[in-house]
């Protein structure tokens, strides 16, 4: 079956990224939008008590409201960054770090996404499961953890230029 092509304003970058990549590639507006989120969540919950007292000390509610507001912050900063990944959003400096980074690694003859131990056939599925999972964080978070070769790309695009001369 062959891969979906999405046509994008911006160049792909990685159809499927590792999860590693992902956060490494993170900008400080994300970093803003996770803080942003940890922080909103308790804050709404404290002001919402302000407004209709429950009576009740709520510092166990505050706390829960702000590991749930991290989690929620960091699913919505790993969603922008995959955004850039899969060129739905501007994407300059994540394509010229991964065209230095995955050329170095093409220079120094590793492979480029990295290596695996698991078959064929897993890196496959672990594939299929994981493409644009990033849209159903809200039905069940999941992350690309595999090394796998199906990213979409041209790997012929990081290997070194031969001089001519």
């Amino acid at each position: 079956m062959p891969d979906k092509v999405v046509e994008t304003p911006f160049p792909l970058i990685d159809a499927d990224p590792h999860a590693g990549r992902v956060i490494r590639y993170m900008r400080p507006s994300d970093l803003a939008v996770w803080a942003g989120a940890t922080g909103a969540f308790p804050t709404v919950l404290y002001l919402w008590d302000k407004w209709d007292p429950s009576q009740l000390k709520i510092r166990t509610q505050l706390r829960l409201g702000g590991v749930l507001g991290f989690v929620g912050g960091f699913l919505m900063a790993y969603q922008r960054s995959s955004f850039r990944f899969w060129g739905w959003s501007e994407n300059k400096r994540e394509e010229q770090k991964d065209l230095a980074e995955l050329s170095d690694r093409a220079r120094r003859g590793l492979p480029l996404y990295g290596e695996s131990d698991q078959p064929e056939w897993i890196q496959g599925a672990a594939y299929r499961n994981s493409a644009f999972s990033q849209l159903k964080f809200h039905l069940f978070p999941m992350f690309n953890l595999v090394n796998h070769p199906h990213h979409g790309t041209d790997p012929e695009k990081y290997k070194p230029k031969e001089d001519s001369s």
